[in-house]
């Protein structure tokens, strides 16, 4: 929205649906590590974002949006769901085996530098000098946070730190490629579709290889796994729909930055992470990298 001015209006309503689905997203990386002590990876998130997308689809419903697919877009449908869903549910489930919270929340921040690089060669965005330096930056954060302990440490974090930037990079390549071709559907209903088609192969094989049991979940394991199902999957994308429609994308973008700002924060005080120096300063530098990045596109 535009005054008649031309200046860019904020909708507060906007900032705060913004707001409940960045805080939402953030404090999944805590819930999701303690999850991990009770049931497997590839269960736990296949599992609750299957109910999550079934849940989204009676929300469309409900909403007389239309649930059925075009046929032209069904095939970059099943792409993009794969690479934005399936690869962060996932290889970020499986990088929680090896990582605390805090670092999984950090790494997170690189999705925005994958989708920097990527735009250039897909979509032809050029990378200005300003904004590479200031993807430079946000990478020297991760880098304080993961290369800050002993080399044998870092070394034995080096399977999930592989698995969250290759979710990353997955996470970004299908941005791109999201607006190289756009998918054309209700944002409820497309939320519905993505997550059910990313999601129902992370469940299938984590039911044939982990075999989890429902037993071993503790009450604390079962409002996990709701958390999981109704806040991440299915309220915070709502939220961040509901956003997108009332703010421009690039207040969207940077607003997003709060959720690493959450995880890191809210693992420190639910799972007594450590966060001292060294981690304020990475999330600093690689928050201010990012940034600015957005910034200067």
């Amino acid at each position: 929205m535009t005054s008649k001015a031309g200046r860019v209006l904020i909708s507060p309503l906007g900032l705060v649906f913004l707001a409940v689905a960045s805080v939402g997203w953030g404090l999944t990386f805590p819930i999701m590590k303690y999850l991990l002590s009770e049931w497997p990876p590839l269960s736990s998130r296949g599992l609750s974002g299957v109910v999550g997308a079934a849940a989204l689809a009676l929300v469309a419903s409900s909403q007389r949006q239309r649930l059925t697919v075009p046929h032209g877009m069904r095939l970059r449908l099943l792409l993009v769901s794969l690479l934005t869903i399936t690869s962060w549910v996932a290889f970020m489930g499986l990088a929680l085996l090896w990582l605390d919270a805090r670092e999984a929340a950090v790494l997170a921040i690189s999705v925005p530098v994958w989708v920097a690089l990527l735009a250039w060669p897909v979509l032809g965005e050029r990378l200005s000098l300003l904004r590479a330096m200031a993807l430079m930056v946000a990478l020297g954060g991760i880098v304080i946070l993961i290369g800050g302990n002993s080399v044998d440490a870092s070394i034995g974090k080096l399977p999930g730190l592989v698995m969250a930037l290759t979710g990353a990079f997955c996470v970004g390549l299908g941005t791109v490629l999201t607006k190289h071709f756009p998918l054309k559907m209700p944002p409820t209903s497309l939320a519905a579709w993505q997550i059910g088609i990313g999601c129902l192969p992370v469940a299938i094989v984590g039911l044939l290889l982990e075999q989890p049991h429902p037993a071993a979940l503790s009450a604390a394991g079962w409002a996990s796994m709701l958390y999981l199902t109704l806040i991440q999957f299915c309220l915070c994308y709502v939220c961040w729909f509901a956003a997108l429609e009332r703010l421009p994308a690039a207040t969207a973008s940077i607003g997003t930055l709060l959720v690493p700002v959450i995880g890191v924060l809210s693992a420190a005080a639910m799972l007594h992470e450590p966060f001292g120096l060294r981690e304020l300063i990475a999330l600093v530098v690689a928050l201010g990298g990012v940034a600015l990045a957005l910034r200067a596109q």
